[in-house]
């Protein structure tokens, strides 16, 4: 029993020995340092006041005599520039205009003029060859009738002729189809008139002929021949038409009377007539909208613009315009208009593209009216007087 007890005391013994030693070396361990404190800078001083007040310092015054005072007149207002107005171009002369272009127009009709001559140049010229003949002027869309009348004509004397080298043949061919396109017909655009006023000048034409873009080049034309023009937007009904021709007029110094989108048409003509006559304008150029002529309404409108316009002023020309790729569907267009407006003057236009040539005999022949005018090209001066001698040239080439 003794000794249990001393081994227990032993034991205590031990454990605190052991206890006291862990206690030491923990508390020899060296603490981290106790963060140091920010330094903080210190606000402004406030400034002093009463006893603590600072000397103030001598500054230069000015006296009252010595400060600039109002003299009561009106503020300098600085005005913005006006805006720079487009500046006005110079259209193209008219004259020989055609001939300039004539390179375009052969390029696109040689198929007629030289496929004439390759046929007519066979040793012997049977009727399969005269058949040839035939379908290369119909498939040009020069007609039933004329190509009957020219194809006579040919075979008559080609056979006075006997020989027929190619300058005799070209030469032959160049007659004949000056004579089709007859020459003869006045194919001046009517803007002089006897009382004094403006030449009244309607455009008609269906949708995609380019009606409104020949209508601003039209007045270029008549810009260049040294007349003043004004223009008459009454396509109402599509939103772009009245800005598309006022475009076409700014730049040539031509006024454009518009109306409100959607309004009526005969009063926006009617408007630009009596403008015309107000100012003094030597033309009126009146764009209508591109009817179908399917719409016996729409036909019956487009009257009804023509006689509202002959209460200020009678109508000088009216302008057909057709789209010369359309061949004969054109010819049924043609009609329909010439019904309801009498039909002056024709526009050809994209003449320059894969037009064929002989659309300008068909429709002379259909309205009894000359081609007046004819489109060669996208540019602003490519539209151009029509010229039989010129164009028959380009047809044939050199």
């Amino acid at each position: 029993m003794d000794i249990v007890i001393l081994a227990v005391v032993i034991a205590v013994v031990v454990f605190g020995v052991l206890g006291g030693l862990i206690v030491g070396s923990r508390r020899k361990k060296q603490l981290p340092p106790p963060p140091t404190a920010p330094d903080i800078t210190a606000p402004p001083a406030e400034p002093h006041v009463g006893d603590e007040a600072e000397t103030p310092r001598e500054e230069p015054r000015r006296t009252i005599e010595e400060v600039d005072l109002p003299d009561g007149s009106a503020p300098v207002v600085v005005e913005e520039p006006p805006a720079e107005a487009p500046a006005i171009e110079i259209p193209e002369p008219t004259a020989g205009r055609l001939v300039r272009l004539r390179a375009r127009l052969s390029r696109s009709q040689n198929a007629l003029g030289k496929g004439l001559l390759v046929l007519l140049s066979r040793e012997h010229l049977d009727e399969d060859t005269w058949e040839e003949v035939e379908d290369t002027l119909l498939t040009a869309d020069v007609g039933v009738q004329p190509t009957q009348e020219l194809v006579e004509r040919l075979r008559e004397r080609v056979k006075v002729l006997g020989t027929r080298t190619p300058a005799e043949l070209r030469g032959l061919l160049r007659e004949e189809l000056i004579t089709l396109v007859d020459p003869t017909m006045n194919r001046t655009v009517r803007t002089e008139t006897e009382t004094g006023g403006p030449g009244v000048v309607m455009v008609v034409g269906v949708n995609g002929t380019g009606k409104t873009t020949t209508t601003g080049k039209l007045a270029r034309v008549l810009v260049a021949d040294g007349n003043t023009v004004v223009l008459g937007a009454a396509d109402t009904f599509r939103a772009a038409a009245a800005d598309q021709l006022q475009t076409w007029g700014e730049r040539v110094g031509a006024h454009t009377v518009r109306g409100p989108e959607g309004g009526d048409p005969a009063s926006v003509a009617f408007d630009a007539v009596k403008e015309g006559k107000e100012i003094g304008a030597g033309v009126v150029l009146i764009d209508t909208a591109g009817r179908l002529h399917t719409k016996t309404g729409l036909m019956d409108e487009l009257g009804k613009v023509k006689r509202v316009v002959e209460k200020q002023a009678p109508l000088d020309e009216v302008l057909l315009v057709l789209d010369a790729t359309t061949g004969q569907n054109g010819l049924v267009q043609a009609r329909v208009f010439a019904e309801v407006v009498d039909i002056t003057g024709i526009v050809l236009t994209k003449l320059d593209g894969t037009a064929k040539g002989g659309i300008v005999i068909a429709v002379q022949r259909e309205l009894g009216v000359p081609v007046k005018l004819i489109g060669l090209g996208e540019g602003a001066d490519d539209l151009a007087p029509f010229e039989p001698d010129a164009f028959v040239d380009a047809l044939i080439g050199e």
